[in-house]
């Protein structure tokens, strides 16, 4: 799943916008709950960064109980954890993301009818 050359955001660190990307494919169901994720050195090719910045990122999911470590297999995705971050990314996207997107339509003029429906 190689996500070919990287463009990072420099407000915030590399570690916590793959973390964010490895949530968003947990999420959509591209990492499965009970399967395991890419190892380190995967990690470290789909998004070209160094070994240590992919170390980080397994450190900080297991952290977080995203994932769990499977002894000398390597980290699997918890069951029940895609309901867990559902939630939580619902929450922020609620509470950070809207009342900023809900400003900007005012400004423009955009109502909720005004979107186009897939």
């Amino acid at each position: 799943m190689a996500t070919g050359v990287a463009v990072w955001n420099d407000g915030q660190p590399i570690y916590k916008q793959i973390m964010d990307t490895v949530i968003g494919r947990i999420l959509e169901g591209s990492y499965p709950e009970g399967e395991l994720l890419p190892s380190v050195r995967q990690l470290a090719v789909d998004f070209d960064v160094s070994p240590l910045t992919a170390a980080k990122v397994i450190t900080e999911l297991s952290r977080e109980n995203i994932t769990e470590k499977r002894r000398g297999i390597g980290f699997e995705v918890r069951k029940g954890v895609r309901k867990v971050l559902l939630h939580r990314e619902r929450k922020r996207f609620l509470d950070e993301e809207w009342p900023e997107i809900r400003a900007r339509m005012r400004r423009m003029g955009i109502e909720i009818r005004d979107l186009p429906r897939d």
